[in-house]
């Protein structure tokens, strides 16, 4: 929060002193909301719970991982911490050869499911890889934050199970082109696991997808994506606004694409959570700079209320549709 100085006399007959006191009780209490609130994040007392500080320590370990390409023994050892971290928890490995520019190459998506209380799922997912023949690119934000964010989603649900649908949590790979953006060069592991859900009849079960990617941010500005699935992204910028993260989302539209994309194309309602801002003009986007330090566990913390937010009325509105065959049904 800053401010400006303003030159502008007040009107006549102002009571500047009231005035005066006034904004510093209003100031005082803004300063102490910021304070008793983890983070310094003022949500108001509508908003989930959400550890940001967690999700930033994991994406710290993650980024410490370095520059993490599909094939590369960061990536592996990567998957296997992953793994590792998933214990306990009801969750698979799938694994797939995708076909790339530089050959086929191993890939793995990683799926933890938490059982809800009723029929039906609603999916959080985002990427873990970073760009390819980029030795020095670590992806902090990008790569990096969502895998934090859904770990972090993670030991949330361990500890508050999903009262309605279930919430499936997946760790996608090969997000980021091997090559260039153009084609089928990229998204290769939302594109397998859709494709698989389409196949074995998984898709007509899934409510919505949400699609978390570059969301640590410190200055964050969440787009609103033009490409999302409408009632969804209208759901998700809503519940912001409710929570009172507003300031931090859909203040501007463009189309992003993304993993959210291929879920889209076997019918299931998606959207795209993401702040394609990234430093002035996105000058941080896929360059050296997309490091740690342009992060902030606030923005993670914004994120992964509003993301819970968005669970929940999700699972409202399938209770109130129930009995209405969904918009993805077959």
């Amino acid at each position: 929060m800053y401010f400006t100085d303003s030159t502008a006399p007040l009107p006549s007959g102002t009571p500047w002193r009231g005035f005066r006191n006034g904004l510093l009780i209003v100031l005082s209490l803004l300063l102490a909301a910021c304070a008793h609130s983890p983070d310094g994040v003022a949500l108001n007392g509508s908003a989930p719970a959400f550890d940001g500080r967690l999700a930033y320590r994991y994406t710290a370990t993650v980024t410490h991982f370095g520059p993490r390409p599909p094939g590369s023994a960061a990536h592996a050892r990567l998957v296997t911490w992953l793994e590792r971290q998933l214990e306990g928890t009801d969750w698979t490995a799938e694994r797939f050869t995708a076909h790339t520019p530089d050959g086929p190459i191993s890939m793995t998506n990683l799926i933890a499911r938490f059982p809800g209380t009723r029929a039906g799922v609603i999916v959080i997912g985002g990427h873990y890889d970073t760009l390819s023949h980029r030795p020095d690119f670590v992806g902090a934000n990008d790569g990096g934050s969502s895998t934090g964010i859904l770990l972090a989603l993670a030991e949330h649900f361990r500890k508050h199970p999903p009262r309605g649908p279930s919430v499936w949590i997946a760790w996608l790979d090969g997000e980021e082109a091997i090559r260039q953006w153009v084609g089928n060069d990229h998204t290769y592991g939302s594109r397998a696991l859709a494709e698989q859900w389409k196949r074995n009849g998984t898709a007509s079960s899934v409510l919505a997808m949400l699609n978390l990617d570059m969301i640590g941010d410190r200055r964050l500005d969440v787009t609103r994506d033009t490409d999302a699935t409408p009632w969804l992204m209208d759901l998700a910028c809503s519940e912001a606004q409710r929570i009172g993260a507003g300031a931090d989302f859909c203040r501007y539209s463009m189309a992003v694409g993304d993993d959210d994309t291929e879920f889209r194309a076997v019918g299931i309602p998606a959207a795209d959570i993401i702040d394609f801002d990234y430093g002035p003009f996105n000058e941080y986007w896929h360059t050296p700079r997309d490091t740690l330090d342009k992060l902030s566990p606030r923005s993670f913390r914004i994120v992964g209320s509003v993301t819970l937010a968005t669970v929940h009325a999700i699972a409202e509105r399938d209770r109130h549709n129930a009995g209405k065959p969904h918009a993805n049904a077959p």
